[in-house]
Formats: structure tokens, sequence, C-alpha cells
């Protein structure tokens, strides 16, 4: 409530060419809300291969990819500890990149089970 409040206000206080431009985003906003992002996005891992010769970044970046119907925020932690193995530790890359295939097909699977247990309305 007091957010709307706010919001009421800031727009009081713009000029017309303004107000009429906060409209269109607000529009346009609501209507991303109302739109069913998660058929947008592939059901299943795309079908991108790994190279021969990958760091650890690229791999990251290439599974970001092959997954993204995955909520990055909840591999971020994961992916950032494999980096740091490499980076810090002295992991071989090819270690890590084994780990972050890993990481990423369970995220899947967990994924897949969230999907099952609480089915997203059609």
């Amino acid at each position: 409530m007091r957010d709307s409040k706010r919001l009421i206000s800031i727009f009081r206080s713009l000029s017309e060419s303004r107000q009429a431009a906060l409209m269109d985003y607000a529009e346009f906003l609501a209507g991303k809300e109302g739109a069913d992002t998660a058929s947008a996005l592939p059901a299943e891992p795309l079908p991108i291969p790994r190279p021969g010769q990958e760091n650890v970044v690229k791999a990251i970046q290439r599974l970001m990819q092959t997954y993204p119907m995955l909520e990055r925020n909840q591999i971020f932690h994961e992916a950032s500890a494999q980096m740091t193995r490499h980076l810090v530790h002295g992991v071989a890359a090819v270690e890590a990149i084994d780990e972050l295939e890993r990481i990423f097909a369970r995220q899947y699977q967990q994924h897949l089970d969230t999907l099952k247990k609480d089915p997203q309305p059609s």
C-alpha cells in the first residue's frame, strides 16, 4: 500500500508526456507479468556439445545456454565454487568442468522434480 501511494505521488509530479510514458511502461510490465514465461523456455536442455578445449568460464556460459530453464541464482554459488577450485586451488579445468556438468544436470533434475510436484497451469 505504501508503494502504491508513493507511485501515485511520483506519477502526479510528472509532466503529461512522462505520465503517458510511465503508463506505457506499466502496461508493458503488466503484460509481461501475465505472460507464461516458463512456456517460452525450452523444457529440455539444448544440445550444445562440449568442445575439446574449453576453459571454465566458457563452460559455465555453455551450460547456462544448455540449461536456460534453470534459475541462475541457484547455480551461481556452486559454479563459483568450481571456479575458485580451479583458479585458487589449482584443480584442472577438465575436472572443474566435469563437476560443473554434474551440478547443472543435478539442478535440471531438481527442476523436473519440482515441476512434477507443482505443475505449471496451462
